[in-house]
């Protein structure tokens, strides 16, 4: 009986101590991720292997004249992985759009925050929030009237290109600036 007791007592002991998962100590970061007690890093955005805020090589800046039923498109902004600053290639196309808005009173822009698929929702939805402000404290700042600017942000919703590479998630990390009535 004895000898039983202490085989059942080894067995508890084994899984108690052996299966259970050292737990970890984490902290958030602010780009999404966690710093773990043991001084790595997890990473919710970039779940590929990239680091938030390298460099990329921004694509040129897209205009457009195509009108569609939800307004014509005046420009896309283009963002590097996991930021919301703005390069200074889009000046022009933010000035722009400021006069193109100023010489039209009835016309509004809004401002289409949109991401890469990667990262969770809710951080997607935050970052092309803070896209879609970014893009609309420049067109105030080069003279757009703050109440004709609207912004919304669709994450990783909407995204231009499909595809699960950084071609394509180079072009879904974006603003589009859209013409709402008026004259563009």
């Amino acid at each position: 009986m004895k000898r039983l007791s202490l085989l059942v007592l080894g067995v508890v002991l084994a899984f108690g101590v052996g299966g259970c998962a050292k737990r970890q100590n984490t902290q958030p970061t602010p780009n999404g991720g966690q710093v773990v007690s043991d001084g790595t890093t997890t990473n919710k955005v970039g779940s590929d292997g990239t680091t938030p805020g390298r460099s990329l090589p921004l694509p040129g800046v897209s205009l457009s004249t195509s009108a569609s039923d939800a307004g014509t498109s005046l420009a896309t902004v283009y963002f590097a992985y996991d930021s919301s600053e703005i390069a200074s290639q889009y000046n022009d196309a933010i000035n722009s759009a400021a006069r193109r808005l100023t010489q039209s009173g009835s016309m509004r822009l809004r401002l289409e925050g949109n991401t890469d698929e990667r990262g969770a929702a809710e951080y997607n939805i935050a970052l092309g929030e803070r896209r879609a402000q970014t893009v609309k404290r420049a067109l105030v700042l080069a003279g757009a009237p703050e109440s004709q600017l609207l912004t919304v942000s669709y994450g990783a919703e909407r995204p231009a290109v499909e595809g699960h590479d950084e071609s394509a998630w180079s072009k879904n990390r974006r603003v589009d600036v859209v013409a709402l009535g008026g004259t563009p």
